[in-house]
């Protein structure tokens, strides 16, 4: 596993608070994009190699929820940390069952985050790991991979 930084996505419609919370996790090192929708994180992660998206529940248009469906299908070993102002313990529920890593509410502490993000990436490099290993398993004998 690496040590280098994670490279985050924040998704939250309010301008300021991305603004404050990249700056926050850029001090700490991390690589960080942003986005202000559902839709265009989904242009992001198309174009990014993301390792966790911290994303708002509570969006107009294409909202946390939606948006992380959409993300699980179309990159599914990105982890999500769903983040909000409004939270409730059945939008939590609901989240890890469609694939959240985690839930916060804002505002949440820049060690805690840190933290998360951190465990989060772990999670997806040790599951792109264990596919590496079975795609190797896979391979016909004498053959190697690329």
């Amino acid at each position: 596993m690496t040590n280098a930084p994670v490279r985050v996505l924040i998704v939250d419609d309010e301008k300021d608070f991305v603004e404050m919370f990249s700056l926050r996790l850029q001090e700490t090192g991390e690589t960080v994009y942003t986005a202000g929708s559902g839709r265009e994180c989904l242009d992001v992660l198309g174009e990014e190699n993301i390792d966790v998206v911290v994303l708002d529940v509570k969006m107009p248009g294409m909202d946390g929820l939606e948006t992380l469906k959409e993300i699980k299908k179309r990159n599914p070993l990105v982890e999500v940390i769903l983040l909000t102002g409004h939270g409730t313990i059945e939008t939590a529920v609901l989240g890890m069952k469609l694939g959240a890593y985690d839930y916060l509410l804002k505002p949440a502490e820049p060690i805690e985050i840190s933290k998360k993000l951190k465990d989060a990436r772990r999670r997806k490099q040790e599951q792109e790991a264990r596919i590496r290993e079975a795609e190797q398993k896979t391979l016909p004998s004498g053959s190697f991979a690329l």
